[in-house]
């Protein structure tokens, strides 16, 4: 977690036909090759930690450096981690998306017809539709509203609320309730009252701590709960962020597929809640690792992962995701928090948990030639200080950005690259997880308990 203006640490136009990019740390030494025909390449350093966990160890971890935009190519991507991920989606020539019949062999077909509108409003699309419509509050029960936040990925539902609606369709709950919320539901031009559903799947983005000192300090107990370490091999190397009891989102490069070490569940352990690496609790295994099918290590697009734990998180409070549509605009104060590095080339990373304030940054600016000239795509989200000093760092990525909304907060982004650590017009780069939330949750209810 970076709080000041730091040396550059990118490589343009080396003279050598090969570049080895090292820390400065020559105990820690993180090498990244570069071939002769990718010369002349700004070098953009993602936040995966390299060093060797708190109190400098001699372990390395290797850095992943992209070269953005001309960088190395991986080739494609190998994301199977568990005999059900090997497994090649398959569907049925004549399947039918969100009839509530899983007609393909990992329920792609069934997994993107929920979603959240504002003040939580329960939205449902069925094949009949084709369209996102209100449900009806009339007949949707405690019990309907549990077996929709377990589709959903969840144990069970927080809160049901009711909602005035202007909408002109519903949809109503039917008298055979199936597994899926669209299975249950059937098209209505009317609806009691304009009464339609408001459902919150967890109570999530108060924590009991709210003291605020701005700017790069050490966190309190309890003031940033979903905060998780992710342990690789007994050493923090990413951060994460609790979103439901059996999920933890963090970023696709903390799991490189060129070292298949990263990508065994067995290797890491997730620990949450907790402001100090010197006093961890007990871990959770990681049952799964979900890496995103269309991440490109070279650009960091789509840079986000989900981890199914093997055992739900209970006790401590998640954050929140986005509802659909919702939007933080820039300028806004939001906070980035991590076990990274205090400043740029450390040789390990902060014992205690930091945070810092940053203003999100708007697309356009973050694209202008003075700063990332173009490579900020839409699923990416800048945020810090054009004049520099207050970023995050190695060892933060994966982390949260959380923006605050109605006495919430809520996970706008997750810690992914940047050019340095707190430098001049070089913010740092997060995944905009509004752009991704689609993704998010039909995965989470792929993988639901």
């Amino acid at each position: 977690m970076s709080t000041f203006i730091s040396e550059s640490s990118g490589i343009v136009g080396h003279p050598n036909p090969t570049i080895l990019h090292t820390s400065a740390n020559t105990t820690n030494t993180c090498t990244v090759f570069i071939p002769p025909q990718r010369r002349q390449v700004l070098l953009y350093r993602s936040k995966r930690s390299c060093y060797g966990g708190s109190g400098g160890s001699a372990f390395v971890v290797v850095l992943l450096v992209i070269a953005v935009g001309l960088g190395v190519h991986y080739g494609p991507s190998l994301w199977a981690l568990s005999d059900k991920d090997m497994q090649i989606e398959t569907c049925s020539p004549s399947s039918v998306n969100c009839d509530g019949k899983r007609d393909c062999s990992q329920g792609s077909d069934e997994a993107r017809c929920v979603r959240f509108g504002t003040a939580n409003e329960l939205l449902v699309m069925t094949s009949k539709a084709g369209s996102f419509l209100p449900v009806c509050a009339q007949g949707f029960s405690k019990d309907t509203a549990d077996q929709t936040c377990q589709q959903l990925g969840f144990r069970q539902s927080y809160a049901k609320g009711v909602l005035q609606s202007n909408s002109s369709s519903f949809q109503s709950v039917n008298s055979l309730f199936s597994n899926t919320i669209q299975g249950s539901v059937e098209i209505s031009s009317s609806c009691p009252h304009q009464q339609t559903v408001s459902l919150s799947c967890c109570d999530c983005g108060r924590p009991p701590v709210s003291t605020r000192i701005i700017g790069g300090t050490v966190a309190v107990d309890g003031q940033w709960p979903w905060q998780a370490s992710l342990h690789f091999r007994g050493y923090h190397t990413c951060g994460g962020t609790l979103v439901a009891p059996d999920f933890i989102i963090t970023a696709a490069h903390c799991f490189p597929q060129e070292t298949s070490d990263y990508l065994l569940p067995s290797n890491w352990k997730v620990y949450i809640g907790m402001v100090s690496q010197l006093k961890l609790p007990s871990p959770y295994n990681v049952k799964q690792i979900i890496v995103h099918e269309n991440y490109d290590p070279e650009t960091k697009n789509n840079d986000i992962a989900l981890l199914k734990l093997n055992r739900p998180v209970s006790s401590i409070q998640s954050a929140c995701l986005p509802v659909f549509g919702q939007t933080f605009f820039p300028g806004s104060q939001c906070w980035t928090t991590g076990f990274g590095v205090t400043k740029e080339g450390g040789d390990s990373g902060s014992t205690y948990l930091m945070e810092v304030a940053v203003d999100l940054i708007d697309l356009a600016e973050c694209n202008k030639p003075t700063v990332y000239s173009g490579l900020i795509t839409e699923t990416m989200q800048c945020a810090g200080d054009l004049r520099g000093g207050k970023d995050s760092c190695q060892g933060d990525s994966g982390g949260p950005l959380v923006c605050k909304a109605d006495n919430r907060w809520y996970l706008t982004g997750v810690t992914s690259w940047g050019d340095g650590c707190g430098k001049k017009n070089r913010p740092g780069v997060y995944s905009n997880v509004g752009r991704l939330l689609t993704w998010i949750q039909s995965k989470m209810q792929q993988e639901r308990p």
